[in-house]
């Protein structure tokens, strides 16, 4: 809850708060927290996390969370995104993709993996992120999971090839380590989603524990940018 207090006060533009172990441990969300969290936040809110029905996603939005997001349930069973999306509109649903390169064999070296990335599946991203946007989901989050908490960067080369085939606003997660790399991947990708997690939690070499985050004109700044840099491609 103090994290969310400073991220207000620090005017962050959206806030995503996971619960990784619930889909796993077969738990679902813990509302009284999310009302907290929902009633404290002065951002748009997205959870994800235990969300195995159309009727969760619903209480969800109706404690104040702007957007639901779900993982593995929606992977296993894409018609979960179709009930979201009449029950709440297409707009608050977010669908999460997992990718993990420890085991690719894909062309791409990526495949999915599922449940706090314990489980893998035999499936293409590319062609996974197509179905679940025909099936309902309004945005896609990809999360690099071998490049988490890296801050060695975004794979910007595959998020292109991912970003290409979708219609519906794609966020990247995973290898951010500055705002320099955020930039980057606008300069290459265009209007797209940066997100990260270490980054505005961590300060320095020593990763000390620093909530931190972008003043308006800094973003801004970034932003624009990215943008002359695209022009001059």
């Amino acid at each position: 809850m103090n994290a969310v207090k400073i991220f207000n006060e620090k005017e962050a533009d959206e806030l995503m708060v996971v619960d990784i172990d619930a889909s796993r441990n077969e738990r679902e969300p813990d509302f009284d927290l999310v009302e907290k969290f929902a009633a404290e936040c002065r951002m748009p809110l997205c959870y994800g996390g235990g969300v195995t029905s159309a009727a969760q996603a619903s209480k969800l939005i109706s404690l104040g969370v702007e957007k639901v997001a779900v993982s593995s349930a929606a992977i296993l069973n894409p018609t979960l995104l179709t009930e979201m999306a009449q029950a709440v509109g297409k707009q608050s649903v977010v669908a999460v993709i997992d990718i993990c390169k420890k085991k690719g064999f894909f062309s791409s070296g990526y495949e999915v993996c599922i449940y706090n990335a314990s489980r893998t599946i035999k499936q293409d991203p590319i062609e996974l992120a197509r179905s679940l946007q025909d099936a309902g989901a309004g945005e896609i989050v990809f999360n690099f999971v071998d490049l988490d908490g890296t801050m060695q960067g975004y794979d910007i080369e595959y998020a292109k090839s991912l970003k290409e085939v979708l219609c519906v606003p794609v966020t990247f997660l995973g290898g951010a380590g500055s705002l320099e790399h955020m930039g980057s991947l606008m300069e290459e990708l265009g209007v797209v989603g940066a997100a990260a997690g270490s980054l505005f939690v961590f300060k320095g070499k020593y990763r000390a524990v620093l909530i931190n985050y972008p003043e308006l004109e800094k973003k801004l700044q970034i932003c624009q940018q990215a943008s002359k840099a695209r022009q001059n491609i």
